[in-house]
């Protein structure tokens, strides 16, 4: 069934279980799906629509905006269109495109992007410092955090998304999380230690939150 809702056809699949309720939702490929009782009708959903039709179209917005930017690879400040193709063995790099054989695929060379270059600018950096423990290096997606220090465990963890940042944004994450093993907290000192390091940090944290 398609529905037009406020000048956009959108494709609606009917899905009926044993719900109460009824429930609309966009999945990736832009089609508007209703969960419902096997006894209601195709006028009942259409009417429900009809009296949440600014709600679908921001759902609509929401997802047609995070699919575009899927159709893109962010790496270091700059953003490649990807191509897929199945002959293609490795992931590489070609002016503004990337080439990958497959989702997967370029989702794996991220990773081993983040491993790789995180681990040199760390090796990089670190010689600067004196005194620091013995630690681990952790990668992972952080929602709320560039990265953290837990000193307890001795543990260093930066957030995989730094990878899609420019590189001085990583040095300035890692710079900072390395100072914590001077000072815990964010105390004045704290901040001392980053600047003598890091004299634009102020900048970094800024271009970090924008």
């Amino acid at each position: 069934m398609q529905k037009v809702i406020d000048g956009i056809p959108i494709e609606i699949i009917i899905i009926r279980k044993n719900n109460k309720n009824i429930y609309l939702r966009f999945k990736e490929d832009k089609k508007l799906y209703a969960t419902c009782n096997k006894w209601v009708s195709e006028k009942e959903i259409e009417k429900l629509i009809d009296i949440n039709s600014k709600k679908i179209i921001k759902m609509y917005e929401s997802i047609e905006k995070s699919t575009y930017n899927d159709s893109f690879f962010h790496y270091l400040g700059k953003k490649y269109t990807i191509c897929y193709n199945e002959m293609i063995k490795k992931p590489y790099f070609d002016i503004d495109l990337v080439y990958a054989k497959d989702e997967k695929s370029i989702n794996k060379f991220y990773l081993e992007e983040c491993k790789r270059i995180f681990e040199n600018e760390l090796n990089r950096i670190l010689p600067y410092f004196d005194n620091i423990p013995k630690f681990i290096l952790k990668i992972r997606n952080m929602k709320t955090r560039w990265g953290v220090n837990n000193r307890t465990s001795k543990t260093i963890t930066l957030n995989s998304e730094l990878l899609k940042k420019e590189i001085d944004l990583l040095d300035y994450v890692i710079i900072h999380e390395l100072c914590h093993f001077y000072e815990p907290n964010h105390s004045f000192k704290f901040w001392a230690h980053v600047e003598k390091y890091y004299p634009k940090y102020k900048e970094a944290r800024k271009r970090l939150r924008s």
